[in-house]
C-alpha cells in the first residue's frame, strides 16, 4: 500500500487505491501460498478465485478511470483535506485500505496454513455461492458500462438488467463471493473465526466507503427517488 501511495503521487490522483484493491488481494493470496507447506488443493481453488475476482475488479476500474478526471470522492477529500491531504491519504487512504484489506482476506490465509482434508460438500457449496456473487459483479459491471458508453442515456440512471432486481448488483456480487470463501474455510480447522472477513467486506459495502457514498452521488439525479422506491438497495428481489 505504501507502494501505491507513491504511485498516486507520481500520478497526482488517488483513485489508483481503486486498482491497488483487487491487486492487493491477489498479492497476499499467492505470498501465503507459497509460504505455507500445506496450502493443498483447497489453497489451489481458493487462490484461482481470489486471482479471477481481484484482477477483473482491477482492469475493470483501470479501463473505468483511464483518459478520466479523478473520481469525484477523492477530489472532494482533496479539497475538504487541504494541506493534509497527503498525509491523510496515506493514513485513511492507502494503510486503512490495507488493514481491511488483511482483515478480508483471512478466510484465505487460514487455508493456506492448514488446507484441512479433502474437497467436500462445503467446499463445492463455497464454489457455487462465489459464482453466483461473481456473476452479479461482473455482469452488473458490464451492464453499467455499456449503458455509460451509450451519449443517449446521459444524465440518465441504470435501471435494466441486473439493476432493475438491486440498485448495487456490483456490490452484492462482491459481497457474496467473500462470504463463499468463507463457506470454503469451514472445511479447515478454525476456519469459522475468519467469519470476520465477510462481516468486514458485508459492513465497508453497506454502511461506510460502498452503497452509502455512491448512494450520496444518486440522490443528484431526479430519477433517483422513483428508482430508489422500486429497487431493492442489496439483496437482488422482484421490483415493486
Amino acid at each position: 500500500m505504501s507502494l501505491w501511495f507513491m504511485v498516486s503521487l507520481l500520478k497526482k490522483r488517488n483513485d489508483v487505491a481503486d486498482v491497488a484493491w483487487g491487486l492487493g488481494f491477489v498479492l497476499m493470496t499467492w505470498v501465503s501460498f507459497f509460504l505455507s507447506d500445506d496450502s493443498g488443493v483447497r489453497g489451489l481453488l481458493v487462490g484461482i478465485l481470489v486471482t479471477v475476482w481481484g484482477l477483473r475488479l482491477a482492469w475493470h476500474i483501470h479501463a473505468r478511470n483511464k483518459g478520466k478526471a479523478e473520481d469525484y470522492r477523492y477530489l472532494a477529500w482533496r479539497k475538504e483535506w487541504g494541506k493534509w491531504f497527503y498525509p491523510r491519504s496515506y493514513v485513511q487512504v492507502y494503510l486503512l485500505q490495507g488493514v481491511f484489506l488483511f482483515l478480508i482476506v483471512l478466510p484465505v490465509l487460514l487455508i493456506n496454513k492448514n488446507a484441512g482434508g479433502d474437497i467436500g460438500l462445503l467446499d463445492f457449496l463455497g464454489v457455487a455461492v462465489w459464482l453466483f456473487g461473481f456473476y452479479f459483479e461482473s455482469v452488473g459491471d458490464a451492464q453499467l458500462a455499456r449503458f455509460i458508453k451509450n451519449p443517449e442515456n446521459k444524465g440518465k440512471l441504470m435501471q435494466s438488467g441486473l439493476w432493475a432486481y438491486t440498485r448495487h448488483p456490483n456490490y452484492f456480487g462482491e459481497v457474496t463471493q467473500w462470504w463463499g470463501i468463507w463457506l470454503v474455510a469451514l472445511s479447515v480447522s478454525g476456519g469459522w473465526l475468519s467469519i470476520i472477513g465477510p462481516i468486514t467486506i458485508t459492513f465497508l459495502i453497506l454502511k461506510v466507503s460502498g452503497i452509502p457514498m455512491l448512494e450520496k452521488k444518486m440522490e443528484e439525479n431526479p430519477d433517483f427517488a422513483e428508482y430508489k422506491s422500486k429497487t431493492s438497495v442489496f439483496i437482488p428481489l422482484p421490483r415493486k
